[in-house]
């Protein structure tokens, strides 16, 4: 149980912890400062609710470090430690208030100090900003709308399935203009509720872990978290329909940007915002690499065949811009593929596949040639131990190679070209 003097300059002096720590001040008994391992601080107080020795310790926080100073958390710790004294409880007081948050107010707090990596190998950390202001969107256009009045403590596993059937019928859809050329767009559905439940059920983890909740409603509902659509993928003369789609569009004069970054999509098996938002130094033409500053699971390098090189190649750069693929107006990058990829599925006849499709699609591919899984991994930039190995000790020549030829066969399909591939489950049956 570590101890100083609570000042400005001890505080700032403080390093990283591997564990949450409490540093308990040397001169106001109780009042501490709590690091946790992400580096967050939070001021609190620790006191025994009741006069007896025997009377439970309890904690409560005060405020996070930057929103007070520590003579203000001080002063506010004599304050709360005096109410202490004369036989409250601010412990009990804020359980006892919490059980009346609403969920409007839980999503709110869920936003400040909630928002962590649920699974994989980045669990614990927080979450990517670009997922975190996906996730509260969501939460706060779809849960927010139907449940968000109603105490937390009230909400059992009946609201949430029939939360689930109100989103899916689209009962919080809408489509709003928020300024000159900005909307709001909010489709409901099936994804959309399967998606928004499973942001809901983190909340609700989170609650109970902080004891405002006894439990996880939406793990005693019935409803699906889960899409289980991560099999699906295009079989190369699917993926021919789709290089004849993306060749009629262009003709009939759709955004070349959008065109290119879908054959991108295609070509090197990337998540969908990794070549949207694609930044001229995270592209090594000569090696044959995207080297990205800061992908879903940190920094990441990807081979790339000479299919997708060629691409890049010929892509024009906008003086000023970073990005591959400048915004038509603004300094971001070009964000119009959503407009243009349900023209571009309705013309390839692909109904329901979505740009994640073609990841699944290059992956299944390489599996079906006969590219080694370490080797797979790498071209999709998978945080495993197994492509984290391949990072680390593998030349990317090997990769990239399996990147070429992996790529081949997808470049071929898209300019409808014959490019056949005998799956590993057929060579087997054939034997």
């Amino acid at each position: 149980m570590p101890k100083l003097k609570l000042t400005k300059r001890t505080t700032d002096g403080l390093g990283p912890v591997e564990r949450p720590t409490y540093f308990y001040d040397t001169d106001l008994s109780g009042f501490f400062l709590r690091l946790q391992p992400t580096g967050s601080r939070v001021w609190g107080v620790e006191y025994r609710a009741g006069h007896t020795r025997g009377a439970p310790t309890r904690r409560v926080t005060i405020a996070a470090f930057g929103a007070l100073t520590p003579e203000e958390a001080r002063a506010a710790a004599k304050k709360l430690l005096a109410d202490v004294a004369r036989g409250e409880d601010p412990a009990g007081q804020k359980a006892a208030k919490a059980k009346e948050m609403t969920l409007a107010a839980l999503i709110d707090l869920y936003a400040d100090e909630g928002c962590f990596v649920q699974r994989g190998i980045r669990q614990g950390a927080p979450m990517k900003e670009r997922t975190k202001a996906y996730t509260l969107a969501r939460l706060r256009h779809h849960a927010v709308p139907l449940l968000g009045k109603k105490r937390v403590t009230e909400i059992g596993a009946g609201d949430i399935e029939r939360f689930v059937r109100d989103v899916t019928a689209g009962k919080t859809a809408k489509d709003e203009k928020t300024g000159p050329r900005t909307r709001v767009i909010v489709t409901g559905g099936e994804g959309a509720a399967r998606k928004v439940v499973r942001d809901l059920s983190a909340v609700f983890s989170f609650a109970v872990r902080r004891s405002i909740m006894p439990e996880n409603p939406v793990d005693k509902a019935a409803v699906r978290k889960t899409d289980n659509r991560r099999d699906r993928f295009l079989l190369l003369d699917e993926v021919k329909r789709l290089g004849e789609a993306f060749t009629a569009l262009e003709d009939d004069g759709v955004n070349p940007k959008a065109v290119n970054i879908a054959r991108l999509w295609a070509l090197t098996g990337a998540r969908r915002n990794e070549i949207a938002g694609l930044r001229w130094d995270e592209v090594d033409l000569d090696r044959g690499l995207l080297i990205l500053a800061d992908s879903k699971t940190g920094k990441s390098i990807r081979p790339l065949g000479a299919a997708a090189v060629t691409v890049l190649a010929g892509i024009e750069r906008h003086e000023g811009s970073p990005f591959v693929f400048p915004a038509e107006s603004g300094e971001s990058h070009y964000q119009g593929t959503s407009r243009i990829w349900p023209k571009v599925i309705a013309k390839a006849g692909l109904p329901g596949v979505t740009p994640h499709t073609l990841r699944h699609t290059l992956g299944s591919t390489a599996v079906s040639t006969g590219e080694a899984l370490a080797l797979t991994g790498a071209i999709l930039g998978h945080a495993n131990a197994r492509s984290t190995q391949i990072y680390a000790h593998v030349q990317q020549d090997p990769s990239r190679r399996a990147a070429d030829r992996v790529s081949k066969k997808i470049a071929a399909a898209l300019a409808g070209k014959s490019a056949d591939v005998v799956p590993m489950s057929s060579r087997r049956r054939a034997r």
